[in-house]
């Protein structure tokens, strides 16, 4: 058999797929990066024809070039929360603002094989975004955040995820020294809000693209 680790994640994202959809949640399969920034722009956007876009913080969603093909739309007003001239009062602002737009674009910490969105944020914008406020809202997901169940999702974030982007914003935390959580009280701790997505609710607000390629942290 040619390429066995793309045919064997095809098999992963299918199951997957349906989980999530049982799970109210609707739900595209691309085969990369750059595929899945394409989706949204041609099947996703078209549909739910938004006013109004901003996104969390994402490397996936970087990843796809969406933010470049975004920033150019202009069927829609633009809250570009990664603006670097805004000042830190202003950036505030703006993620504050972007909880009440038409589509919210982010990505996801890890999804469990049953269908469960698990995340952790430091200010919280990029949770709330996918919990309430946004219209609609897509989840970029590479294939490196699919993990068994709940537990293994929360391991992963705590002793993977949360340590690396530590060291990637220059955080001055334990787990940016140990590679691992230390339960911190530090003040640049970005282990703040976990949320738990089981549900789309309504049914359908929340698209998720997984993508068959090894995308962010």
């Amino acid at each position: 058999m040619e390429k066995p680790i793309l045919n064997y994640w095809q098999l992963r994202l299918e199951n997957l797929k349906e989980a999530l959809v049982s799970n109210n949640f609707e739900v595209f399969i691309a085969n990369n990066a750059r595929e899945a920034g394409r989706m949204v722009m041609d099947k996703i956007l078209p549909k739910l024809a938004p006013k109004t876009i901003s996104w969390g913080g994402s490397m996936t969603f970087v990843a796809t070039d969406l933010y470049d093909m975004l920033k150019a739309y202009p069927n829609a007003k633009i809250l570009d929360t990664f603006d670097k001239s805004l000042s830190p009062e202003e950036s505030l602002e703006r993620r504050r603002e972007s909880l009440l737009v038409d589509l919210f674009i982010t990505g996801t910490n890890a999804v469990t094989r049953s269908g469960e969105l698990v995340n952790l944020d430091m200010i919280g914008n990029r949770v709330s975004g996918i919990t309430f406020g946004p219209k609609n809202v897509v989840v970029m997901v590479g294939r490196n955040k699919v993990v068994e169940d709940l537990e293994a999702a929360i391991g992963r974030i705590k002793n993977y995820a949360a340590p690396i982007n530590a060291m990637r914003l220059n955080k001055k935390t334990p787990c940016a020294k140990t590679g691992a959580c230390e339960e911190c009280k530090s003040p640049e701790r970005i282990c703040n809000s976990w949320t738990f997505t089981q549900k789309s609710f309504p049914k359908g607000r929340i698209k998720v693209v997984l993508i068959n390629e090894n995308l962010g942290l």
